[in-house]
């Protein structure tokens, strides 16, 4: 008999990969959604044809019992969140209802649903195994580079501050309750899904808008802030092995490398044979009120517990959103309609 996922966050770009990895290791997924009335649904089925639907919201207790009473998962991923930092100052108590209390919530609807008492006993092989999607925004400002597992956490967002609490609410599941609840502190990746808000898919659509010559300049922010970016695809075969291993433990997810905005603007400019220099104007005011200047991954645990690798390039990943922009636009797509997707 296939094993059985649900996945919040099906409609975001790590769902939709998740979903595909899944699908094709011989999983009967499910995907948690507000209302079928959602644009993103559509774009979901349009892509994965094989996916179920069920209804739950993220900011409803009861929905989500309803939802893994359903599904009956073997497996819960989850990964719904409001992840666009800088809307996290402008809906802080949104972000930290979704993005933090919503890790409570689901993890509830797993102990009640599982029937997991409040004594601590070992993980059982039975029960649902849950996955957390945390976030290297949780080290904000860091104490050491490069981070791992044990590198204290300092935020510096109102997102950063909501997965670190759904981070520990995880640790603390596994830790009272015997869960088998996992966290990955995935540090940032990209694809050509990414949403047009997120300053990867502004600077390979600003790239491929200006070569096409809708455009003429691109606005940034910080050129200066350091992140360790990789490819979302491969990041969520790591989402996967986690739930795997005999035993669970927390694991951060990075290639281990570091580039500058600069950096990720000259590669994408570059890909479409220009010169950055020319069209990219800096503003201030899109600044962060608290900036986090550099995130580097220490992905050793997971590379010698797990086994994983990432495949993908930094020049690789950016070099593949700009030929996909381009391609988009120049059939009249719209990336703020997330026609983007197949």
């Amino acid at each position: 008999m296939a094993r059985r996922a649900l996945i919040t966050g099906i409609t975001g770009q790590d769902g939709s990969y998740l979903a595909e990895c899944l699908l094709d290791r011989g999983y009967e997924v499910w995907g948690l959604v507000r209302g079928q009335a959602n644009p993103r649904v559509s774009r979901v089925r349009r892509l994965l044809r094989d996916v179920a639907l069920v209804r739950g919201d993220l900011l409803d207790q009861g929905s989500l019992i309803s939802a893994v009473e359903k599904v009956q998962p073997d497996e819960v991923y989850n990964l719904g969140a409001i992840s666009f930092v800088p809307m996290s100052w402008e809906q802080a108590e949104l972000t930290g209802e979704v993005t933090g209390m919503g890790v409570l919530r689901m993890l509830e609807a797993i102990r009640v649903c599982s029937g997991v008492s409040s004594s601590r006993t070992p993980a059982e092989s039975g029960q649902i195994r849950f996955y957390q999607a945390s976030s290297s925004e949780m080290f904000g400002q860091v104490r050491e580079t490069p981070q791992t597992e044990i590198t204290p956490f300092h935020p510096r967002s109102p997102y950063g501050v909501a997965k670190a609490y759904g981070h520990f609410l995880t640790q603390n599941y596994r830790e009272s309750y015997g869960m088998f609840a996992v966290s990955g502190i995935l540090f940032n990746h990209e694809s050509p899904r990414r949403g047009a808000e997120f300053v990867t898919r502004k600077v390979s659509l600003g790239a491929a808008r200006i070569k096409l010559g809708l455009a003429d300049h691109l606005r940034l922010g910080n050129l200066e802030a350091c992140r360790d970016w990789g490819y979302a695809g491969d990041y969520v075969r790591a989402m996967h092995l986690m739930l795997q291993a005999g035993q669970p433990e927390d694991y951060v997810i990075g290639t281990g490398r570091t580039h500058t905005v600069r950096e990720l603007v000259e590669a994408a400019f570059a890909a479409v044979g220009l010169d950055w220099e020319r069209h990219v104007v800096t503003d201030r005011s899109l600044h962060r009120p608290a900036e986090v200047d550099l995130l580097c991954a220490d992905p050793k645990k997971a590379r010698e517990q797990l086994g994983w690798e990432p495949s993908v390039s930094f020049e690789e990943l950016i070099a593949m959103m700009v030929e996909s922009d381009l391609k988009l636009l120049s059939e009249g797509g719209d990336p703020d309609q997330d026609s983007s997707w197949p």
